[in-house]
């Protein structure tokens, strides 16, 4: 049986776009993933106090069966069409998130190395009620239209008279057992929502040349600052195969056991 992979027209929608919504695209198994979200809080006896976002980092790694989602065929599949057979996995964040979240990007601008960020939205949302919202095109580093979106997003009501739910944007509305991928380049955010929004991420990007290494180095301090210095938990490594292995290799390399001690450390 052949792999799952994106289609051409799919790949020049990312590309010119930035981001793809596969409705029900989990149907068969969403009901396994919000029992195993469910679980990872009750495990790590996390509250959420509704008055801000909770999150957890790493996320699918304190799970078997999340970790096990990197090595679902459909998964792999969007990740290995747009950054190749053995793109790496950098982590994962788990929320409930409450209220409005502004625009941004993620990971600074401009970002040397391309990472894709698959969202999880485990509520049905609308463009009222907290849906992600995205302004395609605003990820293409260089060209006129992102930059002065980037120089701009932050100043709205000086440069425009806009407040943020009134930027002309995409709202991707959408049900537990969609998913969502972008490009972390693209401006984002979601406006209206509740306090008990429920989504998780798997980031991944491209593998690294030998002399981008210090370019992962930096990517390792940014991921391991949320997770405590953890950048993999402990049931993503004890249980992955030979092939998902190769997506955790290079960062294994610098953090083994997935503990990262800072670029500071390696130096």
């Amino acid at each position: 049986m052949s792999k799952f992979r994106l289609t051409p027209e799919q790949l020049r929608f990312m590309d010119t776009f930035g981001y793809l919504h596969f409705p029900g695209f989990l149907n068969d198994c969403i009901d396994q993933i919000i029992e195993a979200f469910e679980q990872v809080w009750v495990d790590l006896n996390i509250d959420h106090p509704e008055t801000q976002r909770t999150y957890i980092v790493p996320f699918i790694g304190q799970s078997e069966y999340l970790s096990s989602l990197l090595d679902d065929d459909r998964i792999d599949g969007i990740f290995a069409s747009l950054l190749g057979e053995d793109y790496t996995y950098l982590g994962s964040d788990g929320n409930f998130y409450s209220g409005d979240t502004g625009w941004h990007s993620d990971g600074g601008w401009p970002r040397p190395v391309r990472f894709y960020k698959m969202a999880f939205y485990l509520d049905p949302l609308t463009a009222d009620t907290g849906a992600v919202r995205f302004i395609p095109g605003s990820h293409r580093y260089g060209e006129k239209y992102a930059e002065t979106v980037q120089q701009n997003i932050g100043s709205l009501e000086e440069t425009y008279a806009l407040d943020g739910p009134s930027v002309p944007a995409v709202a991707l509305e959408s049900n537990s057992g969609d998913l969502v991928i972008f490009n972390q380049a693209l401006k984002h955010s979601s406006w209206g929502g509740g306090t008990q929004r429920r989504m998780f991420t798997i980031n991944c990007g491209y593998r690294y040349k030998e002399d981008e290494i210090h370019f992962l180095r930096k990517e390792l301090d940014l991921v391991s600052r949320f997770g405590q210095g953890k950048v993999y938990g402990d049931k993503m490594i004890e249980t992955a195969g030979p092939e998902r292995l190769v997506h955790l290799e290079q960062a294994l390399a610098l953090a083994p056991k997935g503990v990262w001690a800072g670029s500071d450390a390696q130096e």
